[in-house]
């Protein structure tokens, strides 16, 4: 029955590194360029739901809407004004851009008077109830995480799978040049991919916020949400959750059996040996250089 609690935990906190595993996927599968700001627009999110909430008065249901869909406007003004110039430079470039725009919101949340520097509770409906299955205790937080990112992977792939939209991003990021030609207006369709993945991202900052409070580092999360993403394989949005899965569960049953100190390391060591033994990653695709 630890076990089993240990595994309900771990899967909680994994559907947290998937969804924010899932904007790193989203962007790469795009652009190719990798955003190393998921961690950060995750925080930002979370301070968006907190300050709805907290200093406009609105209640749980009509912020956390507001919050995302504040976000993903942030996303895509954040690609037309910041990435797109910088499109077609090299990676490492690109790379580093997004490392700066992280270190900026984190530095503009700090400059809040009485907000950036201090830890918040969000006010959520659901904050301290638990269901008992016996020997079984499991909190409502930990239910709504796992609910919300069911809920969440079948919206996108309902929208991936059927919605004009869905499939014209896939065409996107399969060949954007033949996307091109076809009629699809891929910086557009670029913009809104980027405002996609701070949506998401935006979701797992409110989702993480009720089970480790709302403090401007709780962006670094993103740095366990990486290896998530290469233990899935980079280009598969299943694949990030599924990663975000097993990052979870290892780093929970690591930190209860294993020394201190482990629980931190796990989830690197799990990537090591997936690059020694499958460096795509578990759905990730074999791609062979055109030469």
């Amino acid at each position: 029955m630890q076990l089993l609690q240990l595994l309900i935990s771990g899967a909680a906190q994994g559907c947290i590194y998937g969804l924010i595993a899932l904007g790193f996927v989203l962007i790469y599968k795009a652009t190719e360029t990798v955003s190393f700001a998921q961690g950060d627009l995750m925080m930002v999110g979370a301070f968006g739901g907190l300050l709805t909430m907290t200093m406009l008065g609105f209640p749980y249901w009509v912020s956390v809407p507001a919050a995302i869909i504040g976000m993903m406007l942030f996303g895509i003004g954040l690609e037309r004004l910041v990435i797109r110039p910088i499109l077609g430079q090299p990676a490492f470039s690109i790379v580093m851009l997004t490392i700066g725009v992280g270190f900026v919101l984190r530095g503009l949340i700090t400059m809040i008077p009485n907000i950036g520097t201090e830890t918040h509770t969000l006010p959520v409906p659901y904050a301290g109830q638990v269901l008992n299955l016996g020997a079984l205790v499991i909190s409502a937080e930990q239910i709504v995480v796992i609910g919300a990112t069911a809920l969440l992977c079948g919206l996108l792939f309902t929208m991936f799978r059927y919605s004009k939209l869905g499939i014209a991003m896939q065409a996107a990021s399969q060949n954007q040049l033949a996307a091109y030609y076809m009629g699809i207006p891929v910086k557009r369709i670029n913009g809104l991919v980027w405002g996609l993945a701070a949506g998401v991202a935006a979701i797992a900052g409110l989702l993480l916020a009720p089970i480790t409070f709302v403090h401007a580092n709780m962006g670094f999360i993103g740095l366990k949400a990486f290896p998530a993403a290469v233990v899935g394989g980079f280009g598969s949005l299943p694949g990030a959750i599924v990663g975000g899965l097993i990052i979870g569960i290892v780093e929970a049953v690591a930190g209860f059996y294993l020394p201190e100190g482990f629980k931190d390391i796990a989830p690197y060591i799990v990537v090591l040996i997936m690059l020694v033994l499958k460096p795509n990653g578990l759905f990730g695709e074999k791609l062979r250089k055109k030469v």
